[in-house]
């Protein structure tokens, strides 16, 4: 039997969730869509982004998939407009597509280098950029008949972005850029009742860090292949530096991304909010 949705905090509100399709995103996206917002599902490969869009559906709530490559060109426009176009506007959009493409900085070519830039930097500056002139003009409008609307960016970082990690010179610069980005939209969207806050995560236990590495577990991207996963006996270490005992589920990451798109954190902005089980 299915579940119902009933609507509740984010009822009548549409949000845009990046790499929907699977894992932490798709996490995201039912989350949301449990608390009665309209969503814009997008993944890499159709199939994923087509399904949790008919999951979503089939619980009772409003979804559209737009899927594809995040760093293609035309991309973040058709993605906002998809928003716009089905569902009348935007509140939210997460930031959340992404994928890691180790190496040494000795072995790291430019490609590995600027596609990572590009998936997690470009890619949400492009989607936010799309999404400006709407996000202006429906500010300017509810200010003029005296109306506060609050709308909602959550960026998706990493601890490799707050800390910096071995090996990840290229992710590690994107996930800090990511978080420079967030701090100046917070203050030049501010006037438009807009939070943009980040959730930087530690371990959390998806396809892409639970794939044994030495499996010769792959993504396609673009039609490059690239390995994924950790190592057990690396995941195991991992865990035992963690204050709560074990890696995250993606479960657990949607909720600290929900908390930034619910009314109660409509005074906060501009922030990173560590997700990683204590681990300092």
């Amino acid at each position: 039997m299915s579940q119902t949705l009933t609507p509740q905090k984010l009822a009548g509100k549409t949000a845009l969730v990046t790499g929907s399709g699977r894992g932490i995103g798709r996490q995201i996206a039912l989350k949301l869509a449990s608390e009665g917002a309209r969503l814009v599902i997008n993944d890499l490969d159709a199939a994923p982004g087509d399904e949790t869009a008919a999951e979503i559906r089939a619980m009772g709530g409003e979804a559209v998939a737009c899927n594809g490559d995040v760093t293609a060109e035309g991309f973040a426009e058709r993605f906002v407009q998809t928003g716009i176009d089905t569902f009348g506007g935007l509140d939210i959009i997460v930031n959340n597509a992404g994928y890691t493409w180790d190496n040494v900085i000795q072995k790291m070519t430019d490609e590995q280098w600027h596609a990572i830039l590009n998936v997690h930097l470009t890619a949400p500056f492009r989607i936010m950029r799309a999404a400006s002139r709407f996000i202006r003009e429906a500010a300017r409008q509810e200010a003029s008949e005296g109306r506060e609307v609050f709308r909602k960016v959550v960026n998706i970082s990493s601890t490799s972005g707050v800390y910096g990690n071995a090996g990840q010179a290229n992710y590690s610069t994107a996930k800090a850029g990511i978080m420079g980005l967030t701090k100046a939209m917070a203050k030049e969207w501010g006037r438009y009742k807009v939070n943009v806050n980040a959730v930087a995560f530690g371990l959390i236990m998806t396809r892409l860090t639970e794939a044994p590495a030495h499996g010769g577990a792959t993504i396609d991207i673009a039609g490059r292949e690239i390995a994924v996963g950790v190592r057990p006996e690396v995941l195991k270490n991992a865990e035992t530096l963690i204050p709560l005992g074990r890696g995250g589920q993606p479960i657990e990451a949607a909720g600290s991304v929900y908390l930034f798109c619910i009314p109660e954190s409509n005074y906060v902005s501009g922030q990173t909010l560590v997700v990683a089980g204590g681990r300092p």
